[in-house]
């Protein structure tokens, strides 16, 4: 796959808080295309995927035609081979996906556009965008943000967050914003946009 100039990844473990990085960049008037919802969206529309579902995930992971994500939730995070095969099956279609809203937002006038995943590494998309942004928290602030919003325990949250230890930056060429509470979010992105609008201009 080739890099796709413009796209910059928003990545980033559970309870970082890239949906937050996300809006702020849509308030700031960029494009941001949310990995998560449009693999939700693909996955509820797409009869093929469904039938995988349950031939390789579980049986009644689909039924009555709807996706049951509680049931296939349990069974990923408590088995990383079945994981691995439902991003297998998820992954192709959203990339793909992702492919053809970048040539919309190109063609819409936006020369920078931003893909917000929890997957760069797992799905392949680090081979396309152009550039790395991490958000990045301590751990304790990261269980209690999903806490919050999602009433999961906090062995469910380990899970999901030791399912992510795969997709560490710490060997790729990467930005960083801290999203602690205590760093103000705003400014670190202006720094960021500022950098690569300098950046280019030298090239």
């Amino acid at each position: 796959m080739s890099v796709i100039k413009g796209l910059v990844a928003i990545c980033g473990g559970i309870g970082s808080g890239k949906s937050v990085v996300s809006e702020v960049l849509r308030i700031m008037g960029y494009p941001v295309y949310d990995c998560d919802s449009r693999a939700k969206m693909i996955m509820d529309c797409d009869a093929g995927i469904h039938s995988r579902l349950c031939a390789d995930i579980h049986p009644d992971a689909v039924v009555d035609g709807k996706i049951n994500r509680p049931l296939i939730s349990e069974v990923v995070f408590s088995d990383n081979e079945a994981l691995l095969r439902l991003n297998g099956i998820v992954h192709a279609a959203v990339t793909a996906d992702l492919k053809n809203w970048c040539v919309d937002m190109r063609g819409a006038g936006h020369e920078r556009m931003f893909v917000e995943t929890a997957l760069l590494r797992q799905s392949g998309l680090i081979e396309i965008v152009e550039d790395i942004w991490e958000i990045t928290a301590p751990i304790y602030i990261r269980i209690e943000r999903v806490k919050k919003r999602s009433g999961l325990s906090e062995e469910q949250i380990l899970a999901r967050i030791n399912s992510q230890q795969s997709e560490s930056m710490d060997e790729i060429p990467h930005k960083t914003i801290k999203n602690d509470s205590t760093a103000p979010i705003l400014p670190q992105i202006h720094a960021l946009i500022d950098e690569r609008d300098n950046g280019s201009a030298k090239g």
